[in-house]
């Protein structure tokens, strides 16, 4: 089988050639201002050269261009240094908890379960894991899992209390336990401690629970 020069087959794809680019001449440049400039000074009519003020008129505007390119690229090169900045100080959050802004979880039957993570910021000593419908009703308790404190993995197979199967959709997790102290707490999906932060395409990914968030999806930090 015959590979062509980024992996592909060449018989389905062909020879890989270079894409050609074709220069952007919709707007012209400082340079190609100062040629047409240059260009109408050769031409001009020698018993009727042009007026001075309209020389100075175009060179002004030239100058004004050029400020143009310079502040338009001076502009450019400071919003990938603040964006680069911006995604480098997050780093700062590793640590500290994010808030995904929702409690949600889905039920799909043909899934058979619905598998979720929630975090413990306090060691559990007794409590449990609530499953709740859109109207905030209590439809289903899960034995909570006690231990030192941390991310927590469960698993609920779509039923009620009364033991009946649930419709599809959208429902919420929260959490009431105490800990070794004998404190009331509580905790709910969505709410993770940031371990890590990992950079792809110029974009910041927090590692929470076992999977990672881009930073626009987090709603909050503390």
């Amino acid at each position: 089988m015959a590979i062509n020069s980024i992996g592909q087959d060449s018989a389905l794809y062909g020879d890989y050639t270079t894409p050609t680019t074709t220069e952007d001449k919709s707007s012209l440049s400082n340079n190609d201002f100062m040629t047409l400039l240059l260009v109408e000074l050769q031409n001009q009519d020698p018993t009727d050269p042009m007026d001075s003020d309209k020389i100075l008129t175009q060179t002004s505007e030239l100058a004004t261009l050029e400020s143009t390119d310079k502040t338009n690229a001076a502009l450019e090169d400071l919003a990938t240094s603040l964006a680069s900045s911006n995604n480098f100080s997050s780093i700062s959050a590793i640590g500290k908890t994010a808030d995904l802004g929702s409690n949600a979880i889905t039920f799909e039957e043909a899934n058979g379960i619905s598998a979720f993570e929630m975090y413990f910021q306090s060691d559990i000593a007794s409590g449990n894991v609530e499953i709740l419908d859109a109207n905030g009703n209590v439809i289903q308790k899960l034995d909570i899992q006690t231990g030192e404190s941390g991310i927590f993995t469960y698993e609920w197979d779509g039923k009620d209390m009364a033991g009946n199967k649930v419709d599809d959709g959208v429902y919420y997790v929260t959490s009431s336990y105490k800990n070794t102290a004998g404190e009331d707490l509580s905790t709910r999906v969505g709410t993770y401690p940031i371990e890590s932060v990992r950079f792809d395409n110029g974009e910041a990914f927090f590692k929470v629970g076992s999977g990672y968030v881009a930073l626009d999806d987090v709603a909050e930090v503390y």
